[in-house]
């Protein structure tokens, strides 16, 4: 039986966004070690603030202070924290209603155990060491005993408001390839390209799917392509990537290996950025160990023209 691949994948990005001046607010006051809460017209108090009614639609800033106390009004427990997360324990997720907001704020309850949560307990914000305007500003929430309720003093501004934040953004999962991906790749680590061809359209799919995605049939047989191939389009990177050991500008393209009717995508080496364009003949360049070409370099051919191509565009 051959060998079952699978392999770690994370997608990242950091999502950069501005604030409008009731998110700036709320999140300047936590930097401060203010709750702020935002009135709607009819008196409710809506924490965390939003920038429009959800009733009505109105647009609400009216910011008002609220309590760093306040009540659990429902809990799920965290048994295994992940990458990330508010606290590197088991730790329960709880919204909490603040005194005296009208909906509940959803962030991290440290407890002992899940024995320790219950609705209706009351829980106060621990407030991080280190704090620069975002919700994490608020470490966590944690068990209060006292009677009392905790606010904050709000004089209507802060100096130097939080105007924009970035959120980082990331997916981890583990991929494992079908049969038809798998014998895409252990062909690669021999330094050939192997595709699929559709039975009934007769085109070479690389790298494979296991099925013909123009006429939903499985496919089965192998086929050797490349070496060599032609671009087919391409575009010039300008932007560093922080994962790539690749200075810029350097070229991405659409490739098209002799005998595919699938593009696939590589980035181009051996040549000056602005002498890439269509048509360019290149061939795979591979790294000692490498399982997959490092680039593809320009072959010396004359360029193919533009009707060998065209449908793979």
């Amino acid at each position: 039986m051959p060998e079952v691949l699978k392999a770690p994948v994370a997608v990242e990005f950091p999502f950069t966004r501005s604030l409008g001046p009731v998110q700036s607010a709320f999140l300047t006051g936590l930097r401060e070690r203010v709750v702020l809460g935002v009135k709607t017209v009819d008196g409710r108090t809506l924490v965390p603030p939003v920038e429009y009614d959800p009733v009505t639609a109105e647009e609400i800033r009216d910011l008002v202070p609220v309590a760093s106390t306040g009540t659990v009004t429902t809990w799920a427990w965290n048994h295994e924290p992940r990458r990330g997360q508010p606290l590197d324990t088991p730790f329960a997720w709880v919204l909490v209603r603040l005194d005296g907001a009208d909906t509940a704020l959803l962030h991290a309850l440290d407890a002992p155990g899940p024995d320790a949560v219950h609705t209706g307990m009351r829980v106060r914000v621990r407030w991080a060491e280190e704090r620069s305007g975002a919700i994490t500003d608020i470490a966590c929430f944690e068990p209060y005993d006292g009677d009392d309720t905790e606010v904050t003093v709000f004089a209507g501004e802060f100096e130097e408001p939080v105007t924009g934040i970035v959120a980082p953004a990331r997916l981890d999962y583990t991929y494992s390839p079908g049969r038809a991906q798998s014998a895409y790749i252990h062909a690669l680590s021999d330094r050939r390209t192997v595709g699929e061809r559709c039975p009934s359209c007769r085109k070479v799919y690389v790298p494979p799917r296991g099925a013909c995605p123009t006429c939903g049939v499985a496919t089965s047989e192998q086929v050797e392509v490349g070496p060599r191939g032609t671009v087919t389009t391409f575009c010039i990177v300008n932007i560093k990537a922080k994962n790539l050991d690749i200075e810029v500008p350097y070229v991405y393209a659409h490739i098209a290996l002799d005998g595919a009717d699938l593009a696939l995508h590589g980035r181009i080496g051996g040549i000056p950025y602005d002498q890439v364009r269509m048509g360019l003949r290149v061939e795979a360049v591979w790294t000692e160990g490498a399982r997959y070409p490092d680039h593809y370099r320009p072959t010396g051919e004359p360029d193919a023209e533009y009707d060998a191509y065209k449908e793979l565009l």
